[in-house]
């Protein structure tokens, strides 16, 4: 038998709303099948189901609110019997799966929907969350219409606010437990830019290489020489990372910020992670991510560079034991060969656990990030 629990999506989420079942009794699952939405304080989320097996029930309905941990469906197991899961099935309908609370669909409740192309890429732009919306299309899917409509109206607050004071909380949960330590660096990218300028100049503009997926790739690299940054710290041991999966922090037009993985950095060269980046900012925006995107990052990466921040010292985000940040691109003065140039550099700095790592190993781990930042030719192409 397997017990289908509700997962934690990150240390700011300790209980979830289901919103819609994707399966139903006898249906068979497997691994990586979306079963369920489910709704955090951040979005509604897609959830895949981690084993294969068959659907022999389902223990919460939508609506219900449960902590994270929560048996919500059960999995019969190829060999077993439904006579043999009674008994368990019937136990688990009991005081384990009470929900905290029922939340009757109300215009106003997220909830996973049918949106037009159109509305969705309308929405976004206006930073409205569609799954807010009474739609008035076919079967209810949200129109163009019905999203300029909501535009004109002033939005009941509440989801923004809840999802700064979860974040808040997890962060201050984060500078009480973790003994942070902060190093920086200034890092030359007149190596990274010129690559950039030669390799997109025959490309269309939907198609030009952005410099955030270098910076993401040198980070993914260094931790390849450094794996003591890459994991996690969990009952009061540290947890190597299986892969390097970079979560990269994304700004959401309402409000409040999510941090989605990309898997098996190293492994992919620049071009697919720069389309695999684009897509998810596209889909964090639009509410659309997998819950595995949500959990797996086994570091995160921050950039506010574009807010016209010179550098950024952010916060560990538990259980995760470091997390990096990049600042903008300045032209400033810089030495070469003995002569003073004027040169682009980037502000890398580093927030680091000091219970899995010192800072002579941060130094270590910045200085690769700038040396791998010098060779940007070896970046572009996937790791041996």
């Amino acid at each position: 038998m397997i017990e289908f629990r509700l997962p934690s999506l990150g240390a700011d989420m300790d209980k979830g709303t289901l919103l819609e079942w994707r399966v139903q009794p006898g249906d068979n699952v497997k691994k990586g099948d979306v079963v369920a939405v489910i709704d955090t304080t951040k979005a509604a989320i897609d959830v895949e189901c981690w084993h294969d097996g068959r659907v022999e029930a389902l223990l919460i309905e939508p609506g219900d609110e449960v902590p994270v941990g929560t048996v919500m469906a059960v999995l019969r197991e190829a060999g077993e019997t439904a006579e043999q899961l009674r008994a368990r099935i019937d136990a688990l309908r009991a005081v384990p799966t009470v929900p905290t609370s029922r939340v009757t669909p109300v215009a106003g409740v997220p909830r996973r929907v049918a949106v037009s192309p159109a509305a969705r890429k309308r929405a976004a732009e206006l930073g409205i969350d569609p799954a807010e919306l009474t739609g008035t299309g076919t079967d209810g899917a949200i129109t163009l219409a019905d999203v300029e409509a909501a535009a004109t109206k002033v939005h009941a607050p509440g989801r923004a606010e809840v999802m700064r004071q979860t974040i808040a909380a997890a962060m201050s949960r984060s500078k009480r437990e973790i003994p942070h330590y902060y190093l920086a660096e200034d890092v030359p990218l007149a190596a990274a830019t010129a690559f950039l300028a030669e390799h997109n100049s025959t490309r269309s503009v939907t198609e030009r290489l952005l410099l955030a997926p270098l910076l993401l790739q040198a980070v993914a690299r260094a931790l390849q020489r450094y794996p003591d940054f890459n994991g996690f710290f969990r009952d009061g041991a540290f947890i190597r990372g299986i892969g390097i999966h970079v979560g990269v922090a994304i700004t959401l037009r309402n409000g409040g910020l999510v941090a989605p993985a990309l898997r098996d950095v190293p492994n992919k060269d620049l071009d697919t992670l720069n389309r695999e980046l684009l897509d998810l900012v596209q889909r964090a925006r639009a509410g659309s991510l997998k819950a595995s995107e949500l959990s797996d990052a086994t570091i995160t990466v921050t950039s506010l560079g574009e807010q016209g921040v010179r550098s950024v010292f952010p916060i560990i985000y538990p259980p995760q034991v470091a997390i990096v940040g990049f600042g903008r691109v300045l032209e400033q003065p810089w030495v070469i060969d003995g002569v003073v140039r004027p040169v682009p550099l980037v502000t890398a700095s580093l927030g680091a656990d000091h219970r899995t790592s010192d800072g002579h190993r941060g130094g270590l781990f910045l200085a690769a990030v700038r040396e791998l930042l010098q060779r940007p030719q070896q970046l572009a192409q996937a790791s041996p």
